[in-house]
């Protein structure tokens, strides 16, 4: 079983934070792959940093999401900024804020509903989450 662990890190506007991946045309919460005999609550402070450049402090689980087809866990975490400004890296080539009624489309449905989860603030949402990924809803899109 492989494990990803993500971050929902909010503005004074509530607004989330989001990395534009360098890899492919998608937007998705800073965060990754656990790495072997790490935590998630340390991979998901790794991630922040490797991705956007800033020190994160986890706040809480917001939730659990089981993903069959690809036989993955993955935590989600709220977090909030210790220090530093968001920036760009190797692995993401913009980081922006975004409203939750205004995410971008090329998020995919699985990071929008770990959005939702953790700003619902009803404890620890646990979820089977199936269907395509960012790469097949990509894939699907029709080229200009």
């Amino acid at each position: 079983m492989r494990m990803g662990a993500f971050a929902v890190i909010l503005d004074d506007q509530r607004r989330v934070l989001l990395c534009h991946r360098r890899d492919m045309d998608a937007w998705n919460l800073p965060g990754g792959g656990v790495e072997a005999e790490e935590a998630p609550w340390d991979a998901v402070v790794r991630e922040v940093r490797e991705e956007v450049g800033l020190v994160a402090s986890v706040v809480r689980v917001t939730g659990l999401y089981w993903k069959p087809e690809t036989d993955e866990l993955v935590f989600n975490f709220e977090c909030t900024i210790a220090s530093g400004t968001p920036g760009t890296s190797d692995e993401a080539d913009a980081a922006e804020y975004f409203s939750v009624d205004d995410l971008p489309a090329n998020i995919a449905p699985k990071q929008v509903q770990r959005i939702r989860d953790a700003l619902a603030g009803n404890g620890v949402a646990m979820r089977v989450q199936t269907g395509p990924g960012i790469r097949d809803l990509l894939a699907r899109r029709p080229h200009p």
